[in-house]
């Protein structure tokens, strides 16, 4: 496969340059290294397409986790307390998860809840997110699993694998695309969301 589109997100792509040249090399040669038409798998069972052979996500997701794995990259996950209250927030988010309980018992929340987010990807705080899911999925990556592990100081950087729109339209219906993600992004101004990103096009 290959990465023919991407989008840098407040330096996203200048950071991993600058500091993580390596890292990049390895995100490159994974994607280049998949041969996409050995994925064409997956026959369709939908009216307008019954019977055609589409790229199989399953499968893709299967080969991208050994890929990634064999090169020391393991899903990280993000634990912490929840609260609504926007005065303790601030200070709850730089705290590590073991004392954010009894801050916020110290400030009168009785049952706080914990909770948590996981990521597939990490390797030197940098996050790799393949997704060839539908569209909700992407957008909670982007605008919520990539911030909270930012802000939580689990990582500088995520990234999102996402198909173009020329190979979405050999997979299910649904499936989120490159153009239409990066549109959404851009459609929420230059800061927005406040964590640097790199989302990467691919294609076979």
């Amino acid at each position: 496969m290959k990465i023919s589109q991407k989008y840098s997100h407040l330096n996203g792509e200048e950071y991993l340059i600058v500091h993580h040249k390596k890292i990049y090399g390895e995100i490159i040669d994974v994607i280049e290294g998949i041969d996409a038409s050995n994925f064409m798998t997956k026959k369709s069972k939908e009216k307008t397409m019954a019977g055609r052979m589409l790229y199989s996500p399953v499968e893709l997701n299967n080969t991208f986790n050994k890929k990634f794995n064999a090169l020391g990259w393991h899903e990280t996950r993000y634990q912490y307390y929840v609260t609504t209250n926007p005065k303790l927030l601030s200070e709850l988010i730089n705290l590590p998860y073991d004392k954010q309980k009894e801050f916020l018992t110290a400030n009168g929340v009785d049952e706080p809840i914990s909770s948590y987010k996981q990521t597939d990807f990490v390797k030197n705080q940098i996050a790799v997110e393949i997704q060839f899911g539908k569209y909700a999925f992407v957008a909670f990556d982007l605008f919520v699993k990539h911030l909270l592990f930012y802000s939580g100081g689990v990582i500088n950087l995520g990234i999102e694998v996402l198909p173009t729109k020329k190979m979405q339209l050999q997979m299910s219906s649904g499936v989120a695309y490159y153009e239409g993600e990066v549109y959404n992004v851009l459609r929420h101004g230059r800061n927005n969301p406040p964590v640097p990103l790199l989302i990467l096009g691919i294609e076979p």
